[in-house]
């Protein structure tokens, strides 16, 4: 549903790492409009899942200031802590949407999308910055691909930037919650469940 933050360079990746590469952001908006068809929100529900969308957006804001694509292997902030913190924010705002839409199908839907679409790119990614800086080796082995670190990575590179922040437009991610939150209330009004 999030778009993340991408690579720019062309990492050498399989044919179906290239293809979900690709097709990641349509399947989004496809996935979206299933989404809403099948979401059943409830004021509660929503008041939930809206809650857990804050540290969703925190950590991939924050990884977004952090990240220099290309430039050097980012190693600070939400860096520090896990290998991915763009794809767990993306993962934590997709629980939140979960909860608040209260549908059996969408986490079924979101875990076959993860799994065909988000391990291949990350596993192309992870070749990429394998090839690209030698030093991603050391810190792939200390720190997790997804779960975070209870201490920091002891070799960071970088440090926060707003100007990253706005130049990756993770501003985005932010407006996609509040429209996606909005239908859903225009949902839950019009419709409610019972």
């Amino acid at each position: 549903m999030i778009e993340p933050v991408r690579i720019e360079a062309n990492p050498p990746v399989s044919t179906w790492s290239r293809v979900a590469r690709r097709i990641r952001v349509p399947l989004s908006f496809a996935f979206a409009i299933a989404y809403v068809w099948l979401a059943h929100p409830t004021r509660e529900s929503l008041l939930a899942g809206a809650l857990l969308l804050v540290p969703g957006l925190v950590l991939r804001g924050l990884a977004s200031g952090h990240v220099q694509k290309d430039k050097q292997l980012t190693t600070s902030g939400p860096y520090s802590y896990t290998r991915n913190p763009l794809y767990l924010g993306s993962l934590i705002l997709a629980a939140g949407f979960v909860v608040a839409a209260r549908s059996g199908w969408i986490p079924a839907i979101l875990l076959v999308l993860f799994v065909v679409i988000y391990v291949p790119v990350i596993a192309g990614e992870e070749r990429y910055l394998r090839n690209t800086f030698p030093e991603y080796d050391d810190y792939a082995r200390q720190v997790p691909r997804f779960l975070m670190r209870f201490t920091r990575y002891g070799n960071q590179r970088g440090e926060f930037s707003s100007e990253r922040y706005w130049k990756h437009r993770e501003y985005n991610a932010i407006i996609g919650c509040i429209v996606l939150l909005a239908i859903l209330v225009v949902k839950m009004m019009l419709w409610p469940t019972t």
